[in-house]
């Protein structure tokens, strides 16, 4: 692996964690040790090589497809990959639940099967502001809107709906 394609590979991982909020003892603390706060210090610096199967291991701890953490990728193809959709779930936690409810019970479902539990923020897919849309019967553009005035979605969610309806 060249060092410029492990500087690269280190800093989607530095990205990843840090965009969970995670510290590196913090990574070593959640992963009840078994990812050592040297070892992924030395991946996000581009210092140590990372195996395939250590790397998917990584990916699967962070919650996110192996390919969010390769250098170069862009998801479907596009120049410049749109705005991720993070949801802010202490904020969320503060909306009534008679207006929040279904995406409360959407994004606890979501935790689940991902087994990600840092009840800070989740990112979101696309397919899943389309699918809370149906469920809020509104459209994507409207729910982007309604969340970004609850706190729980960032005014950059905007750009991300725009690029999925343009």
């Amino acid at each position: 692996m060249s060092s410029e394609y492990a500087k690269q590979l280190g800093a989607k991982l530095r990205a990843i964690r840090t965009q969970q909020g995670l510290s590196l003892h913090g990574v070593e603390e959640k992963s009840q040790g078994r990812w050592k706060a040297v070892v992924v210090g030395s991946y996000e610096r581009g210092d140590r090589a990372v195996t395939v199967q250590r790397l998917a291991e990584l990916a699967e701890f962070y919650g996110v497809p192996v390919q969010e953490l390769l250098p170069g990728s862009t998801p479907g193809g596009a120049a410049e990959p749109p705005p991720k959709l993070v949801l802010d779930l202490e904020r969320l936690a503060n909306v009534p639940s008679d207006k929040a409810g279904p995406l409360q019970r959407y994004t606890a479902t979501i935790q689940s099967q991902r087994g990600d539990y840092n009840g800070k923020v989740l990112s979101i897919r696309q397919d899943d502001l389309r699918t809370l849309a149906v469920i809020y019967d509104q459209s994507p553009s409207v729910l982007t809107e309604q969340l970004i005035s609850w706190g729980v979605l960032g005014a950059d969610a905007r750009r991300a709906v725009q690029v999925d309806e343009g």
